[in-house]
This record gives C-alpha cells, sequence and structure tokens, in this order.
C-alpha cells in the first residue's frame, strides 16, 4: 500500500510545483509592464527628466542582470521553494514602496526591490521544470511563459484605466495593485516540499565562471541580450511613441496590450516547437523578419494600422520563449541548467540594459525617436546572428569538459609528498 501512496504524493507534489511555476511566471513581468502606459504621468508625479524616464526603463533590465547572479547560490544553500516565496515577497514590499515614493531615490528603491522576485523566478524556473519535469520542458516553459505573457498583457492593458478610474496621483495604484498576485503566488512556494531524492550535496552549484568557456553559453546570452533589448524598448517606449504621435494615452496602452495579448498563445506554442532543431533556424527567420516588419510600419506610418505594426512586433518577441526553450536544450542536468540560465540572463540583460537607456538618452539629446528605432533595427540584426549560432546542437557542460586540462595521475611509484 505504501508504494501507490507515494506515487499518489509525488503527483501532488508536482500538482503543487507546477501551480507554483504558473503562479510566478503570472508575476514576472507585471512590475515591468505596468509602467509603460503611465510613463508620462509618472515623469510628471515624479518630476523627472527624460533622461532619468529611460533609466526608469532601464532599471528593470539591469535589475535582473545583477540580482540573477545570486540565484543559484541562494538555491544550493536553501530550498528553492523557499528562495522564491521570499523573492515574491521581496516583490510585494517593492511595488507598494516605488507606488508610495516621494523622491526618485525612494522609487529607485523600490523598483530594486521588486525586481527581486522578476530576477530570481528568471533564472531559477527554467532549473526547476528540468529538476521537476525532465521530460515536459517543452510543456512547462510553454506554460509558465504563457502565463508570465498573460501577466504583462494585464498590467499593460489595465495600467492605463486604473490610473484615470483612480483620480489624482492614479498611476501610483496602476503600480502598487501588482503586489496583491505577488504574495498570493508566494504561498505555493511554502508548500513545495523537497525534490525526491535530492540532498544538499547534490544540489550543488557550477561555477559561472566556467561557462566563460563555453561559445554556446556565450552566443546564448549574447542572443538573450539582443531578444530582451527588443522586448524592452517595445514595453518601456513605444507606447510614449503612439502617444507622442497622436495617439491618446488609453489607445496607446491598448495597443501595448495587443501587442502583450498576441504573445501570450505564442508563449505556449513556440517552446514545443522549438524543442525540434530542425525548426530552429527557420523559427529564427520569421521572428527576424517580423520584427523588421513590424518596426519599420510603427516608423513610417504610426496612426495607420498600428495594431499591425504592434502584432508583428509581438510575433518577434516570440524570439524570448524560444531562447527560454534552448537554455533547458543546452544543458544537460538541472545545476548546469540553474547555472547556464543565470549567465544568459544575467548577462544577457546587462547587454539589454543598454537599449532603452540608449533611447531615452537619444530622445532627450534629439527630440526624435530615429534613435530609438536605429537601435532596435541595429539589435535586431545583432540578434540574427547570435541566435544562428545558439541553435547549433550543443551541450554546454561537454564544451567546459572539453577546455578543462586534464589532471594527470600520479604515477603509483612515485613519492607522495
Amino acid at each position: 500500500m505504501s508504494r501507490p501512496s507515494a506515487s499518489a504524493g509525488d503527483r501532488r507534489g508536482l500538482v503543487l510545483v507546477g501551480t507554483a511555476i504558473v503562479l510566478t511566471g503570472l508575476n514576472l513581468r507585471t512590475a515591468v509592464n505596468s509602467v509603460g502606459p503611465v510613463l508620462q504621468e509618472l515623469e510628471h508625479g515624479l518630476g523627472i527628466s527624460s533622461g532619468l524616464t529611460g533609466l526608469v526603463t532601464s532599471l528593470p533590465v539591469i535589475c535582473f542582470a545583477v540580482i540573477g547572479f545570486a540565484g543559484p547560490p541562494l538555491a544550493a544553500r536553501f530550498r528553492d521553494g523557499h528562495v522564491l516565496a521570499g523573492a515574491l515577497l521581496a516583490m510585494a514590499a517593492g511595488l507598494v514602496l516605488r507606488a508610495a515614493a516621494g523622491a526618485f531615490w525612494l522609487f529607485v528603491a523600490g523598483t530594486v526591490l521588486a525586481m527581486v522576485g522578476g530576477a530570481l523566478g528568471n533564472v531559477l524556473l527554467p532549473s526547476l521544470v528540468k529538476r521537476w519535469f525532465p521530460t515536459r520542458t517543452g510543456l512547462l516553459v510553454g506554460a509558465y511563459g504563457t502565463a508570465m505573457a498573460a501577466g504583462g498583457a494585464v498590467a499593460s492593458v489595465s495600467a492605463a484605466p486604473i490610473a484615470r478610474a483612480a483620480g489624482d496621483a492614479g498611476w501610483r495604484w496602476a503600480l502598487a495593485v501588482w503586489a496583491v498576485p505577488a504574495l498570493l503566488a508566494a504561498l505555493p512556494w511554502l508548500a513545495v516540499p523537497r525534490r525526491p531524492g535530492a540532498s544538499r550535496t547534490a544540489h550543488t552549484a557550477v561555477p559561472l565562471r566556467s561557462l566563460a568557456r563555453s561559445p554556446t553559453a556565450v552566443a546564448l546570452a549574447a542572443f538573450f541580450g539582443f531578444q530582451a533589448m527588443q522586448a524592452y524598448i517595445i514595453i518601456g517606449w513605444t507606447a510614449q511613441y503612439l502617444r507622442d504621435s497622436g495617439l491618446d494615452a488609453a489607445t496607446a496602452g491598448l495597443l501595448l496590450g495587443v501587442n502583450t495579448v498576441v504573445v501570450v498563445p505564442l508563449n505556449a506554442v513556440v517552446p514545443p516547437l522549438a524543442v525540434r532543431p530542425r525548426l530552429q533556424r527557420p523559427l529564427l527567420l520569421v521572428f527576424v523578419a517580423c520584427y523588421v516588419a513590424g518596426y519599420v510600419g510603427l516608423m513610417a506610418a504610426p496612426r495607420t494600422v498600428p495594431w499591425l505594426w504592434m502584432t508583428l512586433l509581438a510575433l518577434g518577441m516570440s524570439t524570448f520563449a524560444m531562447v527560454l526553450a534552448l537554455i533547458g536544450l543546452r544543458a544537460r542536468t538541472p545545476e548546469t541548467t540553474a547555472a547556464l540560465s543565470t549567465v544568459v540572463q544575467g548577462w544577457g540583460y546587462v547587454l539589454a540594459g543598454a537599449g532603452p537607456l540608449l533611447a531615452g538618452v537619444l530622445l532627450g539629446a534629439t527630440g526624435s525617436y530615429a534613435g530609438m528605432f536605429a537601435v532596435a533595427l541595429a539589435g535586431v540584426a545583432a540578434l540574427l546572428a547570435t541566435g544562428w549560432l545558439a541553435t547549433r546542437e550543443r551541450f554546454v557542460d561537454d564544451e567546459v569538459a572539453a577546455r578543462v586540462p586534464a589532471v594527470r595521475e600520479p604515477d603509483a611509484a612515485s613519492p607522495r609528498g
């Protein structure tokens, strides 16, 4: 009788972990996507310049890069569920703090705290999928990627209406409301058991520096960085660009919402396709073509079928779901997956942060969005080149092992000092 009982317990554990993963994914982009539609109100409310507004749009990317490196060491020392529960609680506190901030430095502090949940969730979820669902990687990556896109879509669409309904300083409510789902997402992680058969010694972090010897890890990091650059330019600046092109705030926010809504089903479909080696490069070419068409259309005719341009950009943003799938495919173990996820996303976000920041600086210096489009299109070209390398069938474990000099065993007859 004990064996069926244990099996039923394992199934309940898998359901709990799957639920926790999806709920966490739902919260990974709400803190970021809720800012763009109320960027103008935030700028006026805090009394900041366009340059500092550019910092606001880049700050989440910087936080994802820096904080994400803490993921594997924390997971090696503490239970994964406890790490993510703490991260989501920190996110909730940060969301409230930045919404109540009266000074820019306090808004920055709240944003950094809010990004803890997103940063640790970004790097730990791929390894958790590998650990708990090794034969269903594409399905689970698709599930939490879909939840991530859905949460971002709701945040984008509802931010402007919430701000308008709340009256004076309504942008604060548009940012603070997302603390509630973050709190709810923390609860199931507290009940997640340690993985059966896993010991503290077996759950050892892979040295991050060792992945610098892997060409595939480097290519994946660059690929991730250039696709994230596109996403954060789109999320951070297109709503404001559409407003400056003559559309009202609600319509601009709705169009950004269209972009994120279209991403929702794509994030469910792309990972199961991307795990098939023969489809990876054709998918990459389609996504790059969509990026180019969307940016050119948005630049040339922002008020003519803007929903089409935002939809094309959403199709291009499927590169995010693709690179998440590739992270799991290019590592052999959960520990290597965690290290690879950290390196790829950490250094990738460092690279990505330059995009929206540079867009804000160029806008402030020239008063034109031409610089933003130039940065975006140059990034698309780099995305194609690095993605082409990342889609080669390689394992980073093998590349790292091949570059570590073999240690010569001491001869049995030789004296031991």
